[in-house]
Formats: C-alpha cells, sequence, structure tokens
C-alpha cells in the first residue's frame, strides 16, 4: 500500500457510511478534476472510477481531510441504488457480535 490513503464515503444528506476505499495522488487528482469518485485497485493494481461497470457511480459534494493529513472523506450523491459489489446500498452492514468492551 505504497502512497495510499484511506478513503471514506459518506451520504452527502444522510451522513450514512458507504464505503472505505484507498486513493493514491493521481485518484485523489482525477477525482477533484471530474467530481466523480476514483480509486486505487490494490489488487488489479489500477485507477478505476467507483461505478465504472455497475453504473452506480459516486458524484463528489465535499472532500475533507482529516486533522493529521492521512484519511480523507468524501461526501457524496450516490447516483445509483448500491455502492459495495454483494448488492447492498453500504458495505457496512454486518453486525459484529459478542463482547466489545471489557471494563
Amino acid at each position: 500500500m505504497e502512497n495510499l490513503i484511506p478513503v471514506i464515503i459518506q451520504d452527502f444528506k444522510s451522513g450514512e457510511v458507504f464505503m472505505l476505499g484507498y486513493m493514491n495522488q493521481e485518484a485523489l487528482q482525477r477525482t477533484k478534476e471530474t467530481g466523480w469518485v476514483y480509486f486505487w485497485s490494490r489488487s488489479k493494481k489500477r485507477l478505476w472510477m467507483k461505478g465504472e461497470k455497475s453504473k452506480n457511480k459516486l458524484r463528489v459534494k465535499e472532500i475533507y481531510s482529516d486533522c493529521d493529513k492521512d484519511a480523507i472523506l468524501i461526501k457524496v450523491k450516490l447516483m445509483g441504488n448500491t455502492v459495495c459489489h454483494t448488492g447492498k446500498k453500504s458495505c457496512f452492514y454486518t453486525l459484529l457480535r459478542g463482547k466489545i468492551y471489557d471494563a
């Protein structure tokens, strides 16, 4: 994961978190230039636009950096029905059960 930064994708209106992806400098630049979200695919080793095959694209509304400038939050409008490759709207749909905190 050389020179990659984690990117949280969140719905602009509802605040729902859709996914976590990774960008390199080229992906961030392309995202800023076009208004569509681009990521760096760690498996395919290439730049890709979210929704290039599924047509469920992400239109950029706002881009934030965290205080340490080592993570990005992008607020988007979903242009389609789903974000997750499983067909779910969000990639965060699995509730972790069991003991979470030990006092």
